[in-house]
């Protein structure tokens, strides 16, 4: 079994480097065509059976586009939506405090956000549950920045300095053998 994870296409915010959480907001003309060029990526890969995909407006459209290029199902999955960043939303990502607050695991972001504990029981729940339902099955999971982070760390180790470094781009394609 392997598990793929993708980050969206690019949006407007983070073409202007704005904390884009569980804001729900569309892919730009560059999203569209980066996400034309993971499904050619998906097409490439050739073993693909499903794909599960944030709620958020983002990652469907992303994933839509892959899906039709390789005749795919779709599965909405909620506990995929980004990490819930508070009052930080919307601000540069250069925001004081912001980077801190990304690796403050029990401390939950400002104002109603979540804590990274709260991000990764989500996440790896998601995982999970993808192993044991679809097991056998390779899986696409179609998400965000911050989740693909906790992703990454599902499968691999990585020091707090790895992790707040992590950096997955617009569209990146991850493959983790289970």
């Amino acid at each position: 079994m392997k598990i793929y994870a993708a980050r969206h296409g690019q949006t407007e915010w983070n073409s202007l480097d704005r904390i884009c959480g569980i804001t729900d907001i569309d892919l730009t003309e560059k999203g569209i065509e980066q996400a034309k060029a993971l499904a050619e990526k998906a097409v490439e890969k050739g073993d693909i059976d499903l794909i599960i995909c944030s709620p958020l407006k983002r990652a469907r459209q992303t994933a839509r586009i892959v899906a039709d290029r390789i005749n795919k199902e779709i599965i909405v999955e909620e506990q995929l939506t980004e990490w819930d960043y508070g009052s930080y939303e919307g601000k540069h990502r250069s925001a004081e405090g912001f980077a801190a607050a990304k690796v403050s695991f029990g401390v939950k972001m400002p104002d109603g956000g979540e804590s990274l504990f709260q991000l990764a029981h989500r996440v790896y729940s998601v995982i999970d549950n993808v192993r044991e339902k679809y097991a056998g099955k390779n899986v696409l999971l179609v998400c965000h920045g911050g989740v693909c982070r906790v992703i990454e760390t599902y499968f691999n180790d990585m020091t707090t300095e790895e992790f707040s470094n992590f950096f997955m781009g617009n569209c990146e394609l991850r493959e983790y053998v289970v």
